[in-house]
């Protein structure tokens, strides 16, 4: 099987590493990929964002299986033209996507399908920002109802703080949308979904904010665990049978049929388990645990998924132990980052042992020097018997790699997380 990955962070690095383990993959080709995912897999350029051009791609390197990555690109439909040309694609419908695209959408979704989340509200006029922010609080939710790569949402005790991310999103021309404050740890769980047929992957948890204790502004995520030691059967029972398919069905109802990866985040309150949000595509950081300890052919899942054979493959199978990323990131992130510094200590991004160094934001210099190129720069994996063993590994690793300002996070996968009792 020829594979054809969109995307280049540290996400299609694990995507790809996933892919060549699997025997039936006698190739992969990823576009544009970054350096480390060049010593994988062959490297080729692309607008990401051009169905066009995608679809180009896949007829020229004669795919068997496209994989895209990023949600932007599902957001704008280029799933739906590569699949129109005949290609095998694991990703939803633009249709589909919307899940993720439009907060107000899911929210509809939600509603209909009778799934708990958030009470919310849209904003769309800053002259009714005020009042609406009077009806929410003392914790505000502020966040972006499109895209905003993870980094649209402000949770804030502060009002003006959260009046003044309200504001700002208005000016830019984009809805805000205001929710009310979901209690308890947070949950990750990603599943394949080929229109009403549902199959989870191994739970995992993602640390948002920038610092230690769950300090600062909201990242794409700094670090993630899986599986989750704390989450009982019965509760990832409990999210799979009246969240991730009851919404299912409810995209097939509307003639919106999911097919690929549907992400949900929730948090385990006293009540339960409530949506934060839904995500049409493998999450990132969480992607690199979870498939770090996937024992089943991946190729075949998203074959099986694309072609809407799903229910008829073997359930995944789970190496035992642990997995941990944690994201080594530029400068100044969140902010505007600083970038062209050598990185040392990396290595080629290849398996080492019990950890893996994945690449997220990467360049390579005409002489051949690794230089950073993004925000979150690098991700270091750690493999455990369990999660002490994994974070130690991981951290061992990640103390090997010097890069000028950067810095991360010491506390992935530290906390010990209790469930709110009711």
């Amino acid at each position: 099987m020829r594979v054809l990955v969109i995307g280049s962070g540290a996400r299609e690095h694990a995507l790809v590493l996933a892919l060549r383990r699997d025997p039936s993959v006698t190739a992969v080709v990823a576009a544009p990929g970054n350096p480390g995912i060049g010593q994988l897999a062959e490297l080729r350029q692309v607008d990401q964002t051009s169905a066009e051009a995608v679809v180009a791609l896949a007829t020229d390197v004669a795919a068997d299986l496209v994989v895209i990555g990023p949600e932007v690109p599902l957001v704008l439909g280029v799933a739906d033209a590569v699949r129109a040309a005949g290609f095998p694609v694991f990703g939803p419908s633009g249709a589909a996507a919307r899940i993720e695209g439009s907060k107000a959408f899911a929210k509809d979704v939600m509603a209909a399908a009778g799934v708990r989340t958030a009470h919310s509200e849209i904003v769309d006029n800053p002259a009714d920002l005020d009042a609406a922010l009077d009806r929410f609080g003392p914790t505000w939710v502020v966040k972006d109802d499109g895209l905003a790569a993870g980094k649209g949402v402000v949770v804030t005790d502060d009002r003006r703080a959260a009046r003044d991310h309200g504001a700002e999103l208005l000016e830019q021309g984009h809805p805000v949308l205001l929710e009310s404050f979901l209690d308890g740890p947070e949950v990750s769980l990603f599943c394949l979904v080929d229109g009403e047929t549902v199959v989870p992957l191994l739970p995992a948890q993602d640390h948002k904010r920038v610092g230690d204790g769950d300090s600062g502004p909201n990242t794409g995520g700094m670090g993630a665990y899986a599986p989750l030691p704390w989450l009982p059967a019965e509760t990832l029972t409990e999210i799979v049978e009246d969240v991730v398919k009851p919404v299912a069905a409810e995209l097939v109802a509307r003639g919106s049929s999911f097919s690929g990866l549907l992400y949900a985040g929730l948090a385990i309150g006293v009540a339960g388990p409530a949506v934060v949000e839904f995500n049409c595509r493998f999450g990132d950081p969480e992607t690199q645990a979870v498939l770090a300890l996937l024992d089943s052919p991946f190729a075949e899942l998203l074959h099986a998924t694309a072609t809407g054979r799903l229910a008829e493959v073997e359930a995944p199978r789970w190496k035992d132990g642990s997995a941990i990323t944690v994201v080594l990131a530029a400068e100044n992130y969140p902010g505007r980052p600083r970038v062209g510094d050598v990185i040392s200590g990396a290595g080629e991004g290849a398996v080492d042992g019990d950890t893996l160094v994945l690449h997220a934001g990467t360049g390579q210099r005409e002489d051949g020097a690794l230089v950073s190129a993004g925000g979150r720069v690098l991700n270091v994996v750690g493999v455990g018997a369990d999660l002490a063993q994994a974070r130690e590994r991981a951290y061992e690793r990640l103390s090997r790699i010097k890069l000028p300002g950067s810095h991360f996070r010491t506390d992935i996968g530290a906390t010990e997380v209790t469930i709110p009792q009711g």
